[in-house]
């Protein structure tokens, strides 16, 4: 599978989302804290357009702290229009950033996630493919998850199985969480609203956990 290639189809099927989007529905709370559906799509288009050498200095100025340069960045594509992130999007579609460290995994799990993040409090439906989905749950639940993916040790001691294809992966005779595989990945990543989604003797140990991150 050509990742780069799969990441490019995903950039360019949620900007054709974004772009049926009516100026309420981008003012949206989306899954992630804070961000409305249009903040979501500017994180996303943000690692695009922005130079290394201004994110190196927005990173220095916050103490090489990822998390507050990443608000500091993402404002700053925010404040572009609706239609300019839809463009950007599709014109930036085929970038090969990938963030330091980690390989295209990566970017596909944040546009796949991201795109979910918008997609469920709207309730636009969406199949993931299956390859691209595998992908994402074999990154999630690998050694390089925690670089501000997966918070550590949420899936300690756990058996994670999707319902709708064949994965699995965690410790063997751990607590079990099972569900759909895109409702897995999103209680992975940390949206509790997902739980509703899974089930098993380990969902209340993972809510637990993610009730103190």
């Amino acid at each position: 599978m050509d990742l780069f290639a799969e990441i490019a189809d995903e950039r360019r099927t949620l900007a054709a989302v974004l772009a049926e989007l009516d100026s309420e529905q981008w003012r949206t709370p989306s899954l992630c804290e804070a961000w409305t559906v249009h903040d979501v799509a500017a994180h996303l288009l943000m690692p695009l357009v922005t130079p290394t050498i201004r994110v190196i200095a927005v990173m220095a100025r916050h103490g090489m702290n990822w998390d507050r340069a990443n608000l500091s960045l993402t404002a700053k594509v925010a404040s572009r229009s609706n239609d300019d992130i839809v463009a950007g999007l599709r014109e930036h579609a085929n970038s090969h950033f990938t963030p330091p460290g980690l390989g295209p995994q990566a970017p596909l799990t944040d546009v796949i996630v991201h795109g979910q993040d918008i997609r469920r409090p709207l309730g636009i439906q969406r199949t993931i493919p299956e390859g691209r989905q595998l992908e994402v749950l074999n990154f999630l639940t690998g050694p390089q998850a925690s670089k501000g993916f997966v918070p550590k040790g949420l899936l300690s001691g756990l058996h994670m199985s999707a319902t709708d294809m064949d994965w699995s992966a965690g410790t063997s005779a751990g607590a079990l969480v099972e569900g759909p595989a895109e409702a897995l990945m999103m209680v992975m990543v940390g949206r509790t609203v997902a739980l509703d989604d899974v089930g098993g003797e380990g969902v209340e140990v993972l809510a637990q956990r993610l009730a103190t991150t």
